[in-house]
């Protein structure tokens, strides 16, 4: 069997390969911590604004009374974030930045275990829920 050439195809073919066998060149830069943090999405903040807002959340009358009911000082806690790094602070102020109002990840957990115990039903190795078939 043989198959028809064409020059035009085998130029065309050789003329892509060594284009694509070019050396790429790329231009490279430093890129800062801030610069990369905002690309991210990450809220930067200095730190003197970072001890600023966790002091303002320390001096909060809700925080206070339950740093109080928690056996804590809230003189004391400002001291202990004055006392922070600025590394600590920032992280710190994020933390509490994107907390969510009241609420623990228990959401989470349930949702974790249920999947849990469906893929362990459905691979059957036990048998919880009367809706799966076991692959075995």
């Amino acid at each position: 069997m043989t198959f028809p050439t064409s020059k035009p195809l085998a130029w065309a073919l050789c003329s892509a390969m060594s284009l694509a066998s070019m050396p790429q060149w790329a231009h490279a830069e430093l890129v800062g911590t801030d610069a990369a943090a905002r690309s991210a999405g990450v809220a930067v903040r200095p730190a003197d604004d970072a001890r600023a807002f966790l002091a303002a959340t320390l001096a909060r009358d809700e925080v206070a009374a339950k740093l109080r009911q928690q056996g804590v000082d809230p003189a004391q806690a400002l001291a202990r974030v004055q006392a922070l790094t600025d590394a600590q602070a920032q992280a710190l102020a994020q933390e509490i930045d994107a907390a969510p109002a009241g609420a623990g990840d228990v959401l989470g957990v349930i949702v974790f275990i249920f999947v849990l115990l469906l893929v362990t039903d459905i691979l059957g190795f036990t048998k919880v829920f009367p809706f799966t078939r076991s692959i075995r």
